[in-house]
């Protein structure tokens, strides 16, 4: 999942319903009962939401205000790929199921969300079935059938030409997706038919291969039900038809939106969100130093990015004075450099390798605040996931580079000058502009010059590095990005980003657009096998086959230094999401 999106750990990607409460840390609930009944409760210090949750609270009412440094890719829960943006839709868009609102590891628990229970699963795991609750309602009233979940997933999975944002798993894996145009071009009434709807509660997924996960799968935004008489397409975002406890009041693209509360939405239908806010307000592209000052402040609620604080900020809230507002966590995600073998000269494997030698990771972990920061990375596959194997395949003195190797592979590939090549990182993030003069300033020690291009985060993967032909027509060698999980297993965290069926014509995540038989025919056998210690040792085997490629170069297994403002309650890291706060859970005073 960009982040955009674990085993014990991951924090994969996007969950919002926000609580907002009118009270202090020792107000009164509006049943009269006190404030720190839940048992998980944990009074504010460092490092206190990891584990439990801080400042709990049932009072109802209050906004909650968040802001991000940029666009979402969209809001549209169809259409997205940001874990950030699949934690604030589950405001307004239930799915199949869902993660566990919980702190710690009890946030990785998968729980049903529009479904009654888990799926049930045909002993060669290549049919699922569930059934949903009845009774359930749009904002408008109209009931929500299964029929409105598969039109859901065919918009999302189908339609690249419209929607091009979001994974391609139920393309990849439902029988017939191949071949399967998506609604806007295939009018046929009953649609692709490998998901069956034989009533308005049941849904049968029908697979082309064993998919051991598929359960995970259900969990993604892409399975909120859309009803197909207000769908329209691109627009759709523009007037999104709420599923969940909370409506759009407004919407305004690059500006922001308002959410409040959905009539329709009934608590009995829905045990994972308690919807405590009364409105939640989101502010799109406001500096992100400028989020910083405001948390501190407490003006907002949350950085909706929920990547961490900036470097500015940083030795200002490890002090003595913010520290116990402090919760540094493992994101559950790598930061790593892609290197485009269809731009030259990395056409040659060589000059591959010079780039892998030639980067001093400790300066790109230095140059976005240090080991605050997150850890220097040899492997994609960070330790908080299942699958995880220590290895380091272009090894360097104490992780700072090696002159000697990296010219020597200049040489090999027929570059001992060095070349020019170009660099991409997003504009908005001014970690990632770090990492990018970071690695820029090592490639000149070895003869390379990287002409750093950046771009806005929102448009990022839809527009530029997610875009094949733009890439090679704009030479565009090098693209910094990052991933996470977008589930706890090792399959959740590398499909999308090494396997080729996941190559888009934009959107797209395999930004080194590796598309090698061998790693495909891994994944698919790993994620067959019906043997769990078999398939966890696949993923770090996979891991080591795809470094070997020196298409990626490992940089830093990521971690959130995250702000939370004194008047925030139910503040909890989410381990299913990226490492961010749960905003299922979280409220303000304000």
């Amino acid at each position: 999942m960009n982040s955009r999106k674990a085993t014990a750990a991951l924090a994969l990607a996007t969950a919002l319903a926000l609580g907002a409460s009118a009270c202090s840390s020792n107000s009164k609930s509006d049943n009269g009962g006190s404030k720190g009944g839940n048992s998980q409760g944990a009074a504010a210090a460092k490092d206190a939401a990891l584990t439990g949750i801080v400042n709990p609270s049932d009072k109802k009412g209050g906004t909650v205000v968040m802001e991000n440094s940029d666009v979402p890719d969209s809001l549209d829960p169809g259409n997205t790929y940001y874990g950030w943006v699949q934690n604030f839709s589950r405001l307004y868009a239930r799915t199949l199921l869902t993660f566990k609102p919980a702190a710690g590891k009890d946030g990785l628990t998968v729980v049903p969300d529009l479904a009654t229970g888990l799926g049930k699963s045909s002993p060669d795991a290549k049919t699922w079935t569930y059934t949903i609750r009845p009774g359930l309602k749009y904002e408008d009233g109209t009931p929500i059938t299964t029929k409105d979940i598969k039109y859901g997933i065919e918009r999302s999975n189908f339609a690249p030409e419209a929607l091009s944002n979001g994974p391609t798993y139920f393309k990849a894996y439902l029988a017939g997706g191949d071949a399967y145009k998506g609604p806007y071009k295939d009018k046929s009434p009953n649609g692709i038919a490998s998901i069956e709807t034989p009533n308005d509660t049941t849904i049968v997924f029908h697979l082309a291969k064993p998919f051991a996960d598929f359960d995970y799968l259900a969990t993604f935004s892409q399975t909120a039900p859309v009803p197909q008489s207000k769908d329209t397409g691109a627009d759709y975002v523009k007037h999104i038809v709420s599923s969940g406890p909370y409506k759009f009041a407004s919407y305004e693209d690059n500006v922001g939106a308002d959410l409040v509360r959905n009539p329709q939405w009934s608590q009995a239908s829905d045990p994972i969100r308690k919807a405590l806010p009364n409105e939640i307000k989101i502010k799109f592209k406001v500096n992100a130093n400028t989020i910083d000052n405001n948390l501190i402040a407490g003006n907002d609620t949350v950085d909706s990015g929920g990547t961490g604080v900036q470097s500015n900020t940083q030795a200002k809230v490890i002090g003595p004075k913010y520290s116990k507002n402090t919760d540094d966590t493992y994101a559950g995600a790598t930061s790593y450099l892609a290197i485009n073998p269809n731009v030259a000269p990395y056409n040659n494997a060589d000059c591959r390798k010079a780039i892998e030698y030639a980067i001093d990771k400790v300066s790109v972990q230095t140059a976005i605040g240090g080991p605050v920061k997150g850890d220097v990375a040899t492997t994609l596959l960070p330790p908080t996931v299942n699958g995880y194997t220590k290895f380091d395949e272009f090894a360097t003195p104490d992780n700072k580079g090696d002159v000697t190797k990296a010219k020597a592979a200049l040489t090999a590939c027929g570059k001992p000058s060095g070349f020019t090549t170009n660099l991409t990182a997003r504009s908005d993030r001014p970690a990632e502009m770090a990492e990018a003069t970071a690695i820029q300033n090592s490639l000149k020690q070895v003869g390379i010059t990287a002409n750093i291009k950046s771009f806005p985060a929102g448009k990022y993967f839809s527009n530029f590095a997610g875009v094949p032909s733009y890439v090679h027509s704009h030479q565009l060698g090098l693209m910094l990005t990052a991933w996470g999980a977008d589930w706890p297993t090792g399959y959740g965290f590398l499909d999308q980003i090494v396997d080729g069926s996941a190559i888009k014509p934009s959107g797209g995540n395999n930004l080194q657009e590796l598309n090698d038989k061998n790693i495909n025919a891994a994944l698919a056998a790993a994620i067959a096998n019906t043997d769990a210690a078999a398939r966890t040792k696949a993923w770090g085997d996979i891991d080591k086959m795809v470094v070997d490629t020196a298409t990626v170069v490992p940089l830093i297994y990521r971690k959130n230094l995250l702000y939370r403002p004194e008047n925030a309650t139910n503040v909890t890291v989410t381990q299913a999401y990226l490492g961010m706060y749960d905003y299922l859970l979280l409220s303000s005073s304000k």
